[in-house]
């Protein structure tokens, strides 16, 4: 049976109330053009899937509360702020079927928007009041950016591996699951044996998420994900799909495809890289790397007392393994 987001959420809704308002009171400036942007990305807003596992976390812990809401509206700060500077960096223009930020009000707004969203994560950082969550935070904005940065560097240099890959992944994708889900322990309890377990379920969820985003660059339709398909590839970031395909490539012929990846070919030839990487496994792979990341989210939860807390954290990761965008 699928999971609805409407599942999930359902033991919080009346927290995701309090988190909406919360979010928005942080987002309030007195220069117009500051709030004409913010109304822009907050329309074509998200899942808001990492505020639900903070505060879904804090309630597995004991209570949800004020502090667990400033966790939450900290963490999408932070990831909107991101998705704001990848935009920039990768030229997109589309963002969740929607004209990205930098195509309405070009890349400088849109960096300084960015900016905007990260300087109110970092006031909101100090309201927490928390040494051990600024400690989180602060490690996680630095995973955040080398994550970032290993990716434009493999793109550039080469020489991207599974292993490097992963610690991409974990670094620009994990970390802000960790810390989202982390941050909602810390909140809510002093059980660091909590904390540690909700880090590892957060962390494992989010390197499946984003394997499943690289599927979708490869068998998903630009209207369902909401961003141009085989826009990693034509980048010439190797997502897991491609390096498993590579490796089972003979020599010549994974020259012949790197060749296809540096020169960014016609569609025509990266039609047939898709081919490639559907031939040698490599989506079946990817298929089963999000099965086995899925499986170690779930066994960081068994410690935890059976709720509908814990319950939709389970939907969460079956939510993950089947969605379509």
């Amino acid at each position: 049976m699928k999971v609805q987001l409407s599942q999930i959420v359902a033991p919080i809704v009346e927290d995701l109330k309090l988190f909406q308002k919360e979010f928005e009171h942080a987002l309030r400036s007195e220069v117009r053009m500051v709030n004409t942007m913010v109304r822009y990305i907050l329309r074509n807003r998200g899942k808001h899937l990492r505020p639900i596992l903070t505060i879904l976390s804090a309630h597995l812990c004991g209570q949800a509360n004020l502090n667990s809401m400033k966790a939450a509206s900290l963490v999408e700060l932070l990831h909107i702020a991101t998705l704001i500077h990848d935009d920039v960096v990768d030229e997109s223009d589309l963002r969740r079927s929607w004209p990205s930020i930098r195509r309405v009000f070009n890349n400088k707004k849109a960096v300084l928007i960015g900016d905007y969203f990260l300087s109110k994560a970092l006031s909101y950082m100090i309201r927490l009041r928390d040494f051990r969550a600024l400690e989180v935070l602060a490690k996680t904005a630095e995973q955040l950016s080398s994550g970032e940065i290993l990716q434009l560097e493999r793109a550039l240099l080469g020489g991207m591996t599974e292993e490097i890959y992963y610690q991409m992944v974990r670094g620009k994708t994990a970390s802000l699951f960790g810390t989202a889900c982390e941050l909602g322990a810390i909140t809510a309890t002093d059980d660091e044996a909590q904390w540690k377990n909700l880090r590892s379920y957060g962390e494992n969820l989010g390197i499946a998420f984003q394997i499943k985003d690289d599927l979708f660059d490869l068998v998903g339709d630009k209207t369902s994900v909401g961003k141009p398909v085989a826009f990693d590839v034509k980048r010439n970031l190797r997502t897991l799909p491609l390096l498993y395909a590579l490796k089972q490539l003979e020599p010549h012929e994974r020259r012949r495809y790197l060749r296809v990846l540096k020169s960014h070919s016609r569609r025509g030839e990266l039609s047939k890289l898709r081919g490639v990487i559907e031939a040698s496994g490599g989506i079946e792979y990817a298929e089963d790397r999000i099965q086995h990341f899925s499986q170690a989210a779930l066994a960081a939860l068994e410690a935890f007392p059976e709720s509908d807390y814990k319950a939709s954290l389970v939907n969460v990761v079956h939510f993950n393994a089947q969605r379509s965008w």
